[in-house]
């Protein structure tokens, strides 16, 4: 395997940098606090967002015209990789712009794009994505929010929750049952709704981590008229956008793994036997990820789909972080329920404004089995795509 990139590769590695060195706002690499409406958002993180769309650097696979340079799978890695080497918080929206809008791009009218995805891309609004509800959170099928063509419009009755930014955002992608009758998997569609539609409630609520991080929210939908045009993709067909949808948030999803890894090798001093072996596990865990995820992005850059490898590099991935995590903060006994900033086995060094405590990384670590799809359903997908196992 070789390890390396082409000179094509790196030279638009450093073109970015180039980039970065000359753009850069100091905010953009030490706040993470999200706003708390979308009129909050600083100023800086608009501009900043608008910036790199106008360069080209926001989405560099998207065509130039919304916000990227038509760039190959292995430059939208190396792009990744220097956002995740300098620590760059580059939106405020990050689900709008990686999943909403990119969705809308594969699925969406030539009107939907320029109307939504253009203006989510340019931070001059911001979207959510409403999937999970109180009964179909890890089975979207199952979801039970329902839409009712009346004439021009589609009448929406239902819940969402754990929509994660809706507070924030000026529209929701979401999905709805518009066929009651259907098997559960065909009766589904997309609707843009936009936030402000009378019926739309939306009710944040905070995380088990930290009571000031806003991010949850539970939607309701009551009577809500959303026009028919906001339709996005076949009527029916919500199935093959959800797909899309994730599909876009799992591709280099490994990535993120791999790095909060590389965080736990850099940040966790071992001290006894049973520590220094579940280290090595770590360091092992963190090699492998990374070979797997390369291997994977070699397929990727042939041209080659590999849904189950995705699948496989999500489990192991989310489920390394989470074992490492809980070894961590065990290992730091009383002292992993305090502030970085007071472990006195936390690597000074390392503590900067995207660090978090030892009991709060292990308690993050369970979002990373859930979102995206969790353990269970990519078990599923392996047995089935890799092992040929039956429908169960």
């Amino acid at each position: 395997m070789q390890l390396r990139f082409d000179t094509e590769v790196e030279e638009f590695r450093a073109e970015f940098a180039a980039f970065l060195d000359e753009h850069l706002p100091d905010e953009a690499t030490a706040s993470r606090t999200r706003a708390h409406s979308s009129s909050d958002v600083p100023e800086w993180a608009r501009e900043w967002q608008r910036l790199q769309f106008d360069h080209g650097w926001l989405l560099p696979g998207n065509p130039p015209e919304f916000g990227g340079r038509n760039a190959t799978i292995l430059q939208q890695y190396v792009h990744l990789e220097e956002l995740s080497r300098r620590q760059i918080y580059h939106s405020f929206n990050p689900q709008g712009v990686g999943i909403v809008a990119a969705s809308l791009l594969s699925f969406g009218t030539e009107e939907q794009k320029t109307k939504w995805a253009r203006r989510i891309l340019r931070a001059e609004i911001t979207a959510s994505l409403g999937m999970s509800e109180p009964g179909a959170g890890s089975d979207l099928a199952g979801l039970r929010t329902r839409a009712v063509r009346d004439g021009d419009e589609f009448v929406v009755d239902g819940q969402k929750v754990w929509t994660s930014g809706a507070h924030d955002a000026d529209v929701l992608l979401t999905f709805v049952r518009t066929d009651p009758d259907a098997p559960k998997h065909k009766g589904i569609s997309v609707l843009l709704i936009p936030t402000d539609t009378p019926g739309v409630t939306r009710r944040p609520f905070a995380s088990a981590t930290d009571p000031h991080d806003v991010d949850f929210n539970e939607v309701f939908f009551e009577g809500a008229r959303v026009p028919a045009e906001n339709l996005v993709g076949p009527l029916h067909g919500g199935w093959g956008v959800a797909n899309g949808s994730l599909g876009h948030e799992r591709t280099l999803l490994w990535m993120s793994y791999a790095d909060r890894l590389g965080e736990l090798v850099a940040d966790f001093t071992p001290h006894t036997v049973l520590e220094r072996d579940h280290y090595a596990r770590l360091i092992m865990d963190s090699y492998a990820l990374r070979l797997q995820g390369s291997a994977a992005l070699a397929r990727a850059s042939r041209g080659e789909q590999d849904v189950a490898a995705l699948s496989v590099l999500k489990v192991f991935g989310s489920e390394a972080v989470q074992s490492a995590s809980s070894h961590a903060l065990a290992a730091q006994g009383v002292d992993g329920l305090l502030h970085p900033a007071r472990s006195a086995r936390f690597n000074p060094l390392n503590l900067d404004a995207f660090s978090a405590g030892w009991f709060e990384r292990y308690i993050r670590s369970f979002a990373g089995t859930i979102a995206g799809g969790t353990s269970e359903i990519q078990r599923n997908i392996i047995a089935e795509r890799v092992l040929g196992l039956p429908r169960g």
